[in-house]
């Protein structure tokens, strides 16, 4: 059993990589084996639209053909037995790396035939890790559900199955009195970060287990 997580975040010891080796803990423990990735250490640009994915007959068909780092992250993820993705919000959506991999990553599995079909080769178990400054009301109010249910559709098209974890109002700076950032309440952060992260952790690691034993 072998479980990959992404993390789309630049920060590689925050709120989004630390749910996801949570969920990696929860795999561990059922003796997976498992890896994390960071797609800021990788060198990639987004889809380029040559729709060699696409091409009828072609040896790419069903395959990105562009040679960059991301092509062995694909390769492990064919492989694995599950996968789970990360990304903080920015401005509504997630990362620019992670929005980035995502055209790249399931475009390519997605056919264009009616209705839509799968070409990943086998299902999987997938998951979504989100994490924002943004409490539970805004985000309803803002619409981030929106995105959250039209990339876990999408997911779940491509592997069969899919979940989200969404963990609100994230503590975001390590000392609020040297940002500009009076909105926020730097007391209240701390003390959701000390109340309810450690749940969105226990959730995480509950996805792993339950990941690594389907």
């Amino acid at each position: 059993m072998k479980i990959i997580a992404i993390n789309g975040s630049p920060r590689k010891t925050w709120n989004t990589a630390t749910l996801l080796n949570k969920a990696l803990e929860g795999a561990a423990s059922q003796g997976a084996e498992t890896e994390l990735i960071h797609l800021y250490d990788l060198n990639y640009k987004g889809c380029i639209s040559c729709f060699a994915c696409k091409t009828k007959d072609g040896k790419s068909y069903g395959r990105c053909p562009i040679p960059d780092d991301l092509a062995s992250v694909f390769q492990k993820v064919e492989k694995a037995d599950a996968v789970i993705l990360g990304s903080p919000i920015y401005l509504g959506r997630v990362t620019g790396e992670m929005a980035a991999f995502l055209d790249r990553f399931l475009f390519q599995y997605s056919a264009y035939t009616n209705p839509p079909q799968s070409l990943f080769p086998k299902a999987l178990p997938a998951g979504f890790v989100y994490t924002m400054n943004a409490t539970e009301e805004q985000a309803k109010e803002y619409g981030y559900g929106q995105q959250f249910m039209i990339n876990e559709n999408m997911m779940r098209r491509i592997f069969g199955n899919a979940e989200s974890l969404i963990s609100y109002d994230t503590y975001q700076f390590n000392d609020y009195s040297k940002v500009v950032a009076p909105r926020f309440d730097p007391e209240k952060k701390a003390l959701r970060r000390e109340e309810v992260f450690p749940k969105d952790c226990k959730t995480a690691f509950d996805m792993g287990v339950r990941f690594a034993t389907k």
